[in-house]
């Protein structure tokens, strides 16, 4: 593959993540028309239903899309089990000579399927370019396709001694501003965050995202006690209907019956006799909510859970630059798991290090 192919595979990149947040549980996908070595189409796929980047340039093009070529970071799909059309025909019809791709589509309604209806038109096409780019890119997607789980990331504060707060029921603020702003990109990213109760009890978030531009994701609240108190902000949201307490069943009727006044999404589970929650029933109930991605920020207990049973594909460490000596730790119990680094960064004041789970 030459260096224009990678140079204009890169720049669907770009395009496809402007979309970050809008598309799930679909991918990001952007496409370039080429002809002659210069960009006369593109487009993204800008909302979930929407066009696909595909059809959106091909309908931007500004020459005649006969002998061009091109580029997207996602097998062009080629199946009718969706609210828009398939992209293959149209790219068929289109007279477009060669197609670029980063990835093959894991979906098996498309896997392989696009790519040989393109060349049983004589269309050629060339795969896997920056692939390895393009599957992290659409980490999420690849991983709610193949195992029909979300992308679970866990988010840890604490302090160089690993600890997140300096006592048990107490609020410690650890991490400055531009920690707290990669947060919030974060929240506008994926789907949906997580925590436990005892975090609202506690800090009284509101879990969207004001600290930069974007949607507020789901807020989901694990609560088997239903100890959650009905005057935290959370509860007071414009946006109450993406506020999701999970509970267990046969619990406390009338508190539940608030809630529900308030608009909150209440899903009741089965749990065991400490009232915890079985974590893996909780993640295929959220599959099938079409949760794709979910981003866990506390507390300890939940930390502990996910982490013991390893339930998560990154685990993202926000450093403070300060000893606490003494203090609550994020995880609890013996915890013995292998990860792999994909960066460390400063974030201000303080260190952003991410891990991925080894297989």
């Amino acid at each position: 593959m030459s260096q224009q192919q990678n140079d204009f595979i890169k720049k669907c990149f770009e395009l496809a993540v402007k979309a970050a947040g809008f598309v799930s549980p679909n991918p990001m996908v952007g496409a370039l028309l080429v002809k002659q070595d210069k960009i006369i189409g593109e487009g993204y796929h800008q909302k979930y239903g929407g066009a696909h980047a595909e059809i959106i340039a091909i309908n931007s093009a500004t020459e005649a899309l006969t002998d061009s070529t091109l580029y997207c970071n996602l097998e062009p799909c080629c199946h009718t089990h969706k609210q828009t059309p398939p992209c293959v025909p149209q790219i068929i019809k289109a007279g477009i000579k060669k197609v670029v791709i980063s990835n093959l589509d894991p979906n098996p309604a498309v896997s392989g399927k696009g790519v040989q209806q393109l060349l049983n038109a004589g269309i050629e096409v060339i795969t896997r370019v920056s692939e390895n780019e393009g599957q992290e890119l659409n980490k999420f997607y690849f991983k709610f396709i193949s195992n029909a789980k979300p992308y679970i990331s866990i988010k840890i504060a604490q302090s160089i001694d690993g600890k997140i707060t300096e006592e048990k029921n107490k609020q410690t603020w650890l991490t400055g501003e531009e920690a707290q702003k990669y947060v919030h990109q974060q929240r506008a990213i994926y789907d949906a965050v997580l925590v436990g109760a005892e975090t609202i009890n506690i800090d009284n978030p509101e879990l969207n995202v004001r600290l930069v531009d974007g949607r507020n994701p789901k807020r989901i609240i694990l609560d088997g006690n239903l100890s959650l108190n009905l005057n935290s902000k959370i509860l007071k949201a414009a946006d109450i209907e993406n506020t999701w307490i999970i509970t267990c069943n046969g619990i406390d009727n009338e508190k539940l019956f608030k809630l529900k006044e308030k608009g909150v999404r209440i899903l009741q589970m089965p749990a065991d006799q400490l009232n915890h929650i079985s974590l893996i029933k909780l993640l295929d109930e959220l599959a099938k909510q079409k949760i794709s991605s979910l981003f866990i920020e506390g507390g300890s207990n939940i930390f502990s859970q996910f982490i013991t049973e390893k339930l998560f594909d990154e685990l993202i460490i926000l450093q403070a630059p300060v000893v606490l000596g003494k203090g609550l730790s994020a995880i609890s119990g013996s915890v013995n798991i292998s990860l792999n680094t994909i960066d460390t960064v400063k974030l201000g004041k303080d260190i952003k290090m991410s891990f991925r789970k080894c297989d």
